[in-house]
């Protein structure tokens, strides 16, 4: 199969267990279970290995179907969002993929909606084997749930949805402090120079990195210069400290970082990239050290109200997380 380019790599992945996210039905998985589906993680072939039930594939997959119907899957979203797109991947499954699958979702406090409350999203389409299907949506609606339906039965290797999450804020005092970059809280990575041996989007994931791959990192620096990241927080507002993890980076952490700033109205993630290089500094040049969590308060609080940051390291390296702790905007 040949690598197929990503329309939707400046979106997040709303399915992803990270996030809270969990497959939480399904109406046959005999042959793979459900909750493999949306792994972080590429799918995996591993030749001869068989359980109880015949062939393991990494992946959901149902049995063959004998009577009138099709199977389904149900994810529930650790956090609301928009979809933008989804890929539907049958990598590796090529003589038991869905001939045809479609996409629908509902807003619900229940674990599993009633069936009422499901809206298409993804008209039913052809599927082939071993293959992506990168598929756009661009649905505004906000979503608590998904539901994958495959026509009639068979293997589905990963369910990708991406978009943008739109956390609540009902009930949050803008006092109050919290990460504004959390990718929980809306945060996201838009550009970076340079993520040869870790994603831009894992910066502000939750919780603290697993292990190195669980960050962001760029390949060793052979020319003057150094390397950067611009991220938007989930909603404007002050910083009052920021916090700089470099967990599992030991020989590999940047010597040094400084954090750009500013209020942003408008802009495309080009034109926002290219401003970046003359913000003002909130957090000067600090000092790293391996494998440890720095904290500062010493900021530029001239700066106030903000939406976007420039992550620079010096000259290159790995980060494991960025946390950007403040209040929300006051301005409407």
């Amino acid at each position: 199969m040949s690598k197929q380019p990503n329309p939707f790599k400046d979106y997040i992945d709303l399915a992803q267990p990270r996030l809270g996210s969990e497959v939480v039905y399904a109406s046959d998985d005999f042959f793979a279970d459900k909750a493999r589906m949306i792994d972080p993680a590429a799918p995996v072939f591993i030749e001869g290995k068989f359980d109880d039930n015949g062939k393991w594939m990494d992946g959901w997959e149902s049995r063959r179907k004998r009577a009138v119907g099709h199977d389904y899957a149900i994810i529930r979203l650790g956090v609301p969002g928009t979809i933008a797109g989804c890929d539907i991947d049958t990598t590796h499954f090529t003589g038991n993929f869905p001939p045809a699958a479609s996409l629908e979702a509902c807003v619900s406090d229940k674990p599993i909606p009633d069936e009422n409350a499901w809206v298409k999203v993804l008209d039913t389409l052809k599927l082939k084997g071993d293959r992506h299907h990168f598929l756009k949506i661009n649905d505004p609606q906000i979503y608590t749930h998904l539901r994958l339906n495959i026509y009639p039965d068979g293997g589905i290797a990963r369910l990708r949805v991406y978009g943008r999450i739109q956390p609540s804020t009902q009930g949050l005092q803008s006092s109050e402090l919290l990460d504004l970059l959390a990718m929980e809280n809306g945060g996201r990575a838009l550009a970076c120079n340079d993520e040869h041996f870790g994603s831009m989007h894992n910066l502000n994931a939750p919780g603290r990195g697993i292990n190195m791959g669980d960050g962001w990192e760029t390949a060793r620096r052979r020319l003057p210069g150094n390397d950067w990241a611009v991220l938007a927080l989930g909603q404007a507002g002050v910083v009052e400290k920021i916090e700089i993890d470099t967990a599992h980076f030991k020989g590999n952490y940047p010597d040094r970082v400084s954090i750009q700033a500013a209020y942003i109205k408008d802009g495309v993630t080009e034109s926002i990239t290219t401003q970046s290089m003359f913000w003002d500094a909130l957090l000067p040049e600090q000092k790293l050290e391996m494998d440890k969590q720095h904290y500062f308060k010493d900021l530029n609080t001239r700066i106030g109200e903000i939406t976007h940051i420039r992550l620079n390291i010096f000259p290159d390296g790995g980060i494991s997380r960025v946390r950007l702790l403040g209040r929300l905007s006051q301005k409407p």
